[in-house]
């Protein structure tokens, strides 16, 4: 299995991956669509006119956006649907809403650090239930949109060079037993997030769908409100444009046709490292491992039967 090495780097931006592209006629949909890197996502998409909805959990907040967006671009088919990862009903609502066919999904929603343990109303520990278990459930509910896609579909997921903090801890998920520490509770989240990809691809292929995992990179967003800011030296922090770059790598690039289960980094293909280093750069292996990729789509399916 060859790597995927493109033209672009770290420094690369939106526009430029976007380059020369055309989603006329494309539909996505992107969560927490209205703030941060998902912003410049949404605008890139639409300016080469895909149909984009932003999926938010509060729609009336994320109006102005919607018209910033449509101004910006050009491109009135950008929308806005209401969606709490970590509510089961606000997702089976958002589902039930769509219809017709899904050409791109970009689970780009999270929140990190959580200071102390918080849970959902069915116990589920909050980073785990929304930056990977939500998308798990939304993914799942839109199998058959993305089926549908004329040309394939692509699910992208957000991971984190915070994957390597954890791998997933199977017998403990919801630190029920182990002391909980938030960049633990966000490192198995973000680790999730990769083998969601895997997954994806090895269950969909078939169906036209397939799936990469995304390292944006250091950028300053309200993401970093219980860290105190973004702490990553200045060297190898990016803009939101250039953070937005490697989703819409995933999303968009000819190079990825028909590819899946990798992880990007900086608009590429990350390597696989043994240990975690100073700079944070790689995947670890067991986030790309496809044995865990099955188990924990397995549990993921009991936990919402």
């Amino acid at each position: 299995m060859s790597s995927i090495v493109g033209p672009f780097g770290f420094s690369t931006t939106a526009a430029e991956v976007i380059d020369g592209l055309d989603l006329s006629g494309r539909r996505v949909v992107i969560t927490g669509g209205a703030s941060g890197i998902g912003i410049e996502t949404a605008r890139a998409l639409a300016g080469i006119g895909a149909d984009v909805t932003l999926a938010v959990r509060n729609p009336a907040a994320a109006a102005p956006v919607v018209e910033e967006l449509v101004a910006s671009t050009g491109n009135p088919a950008v929308h806005v649907g209401r969606l709490d990862l970590a509510d089961r009903a606000s997702i089976t609502g958002f589902v039930e809403a769509w219809t017709g066919p899904l050409d791109v999904l970009v689970n780009n929603a999270g929140i990190l650090a959580v200071p102390e343990l918080e849970r959902t109303a069915e116990g589920w520990e909050m980073q785990f239930a929304t930056n990977y278990l939500g998308h798990f459930a939304l993914t799942l509910g839109l199998h058959r949109s993305l089926a549908a896609a004329t040309d394939g579909a692509r699910v992208v997921s957000l991971s984190s060079s915070g994957h390597l903090f954890s791998p997933v801890i199977f017998d403990d998920l919801h630190f029920n037993f182990v002391p909980y520490d938030p960049y633990v509770a966000y490192g198995q989240s973000k680790t999730a997030s990769a083998l969601l990809a895997v997954g994806v691809t090895a269950r969909w292929a078939d169906d036209g769908i397939t799936s990469n995992a995304v390292m944006p990179g250091a950028i300053a967003t309200k993401l970093q409100r219980h860290t105190g800011g973004l702490r990553t030296p200045l060297e190898r922090q990016k803009s939101p444009q250039q953070g937005a770059a490697t989703s819409l790598f995933a999303a968009t690039s000819p190079l990825l046709k028909g590819v899946g289960g990798r992880y990007l980094e900086d608009v590429q293909e990350a390597e696989v490292v043994g240990r975690r280093g100073p700079d944070y750069t790689g995947v670890a292996p067991y986030a790309l491992d496809s044995a865990n990729a099955e188990r924990l789509w397995d549990v993921s399916e009991q936990l919402l039967a």
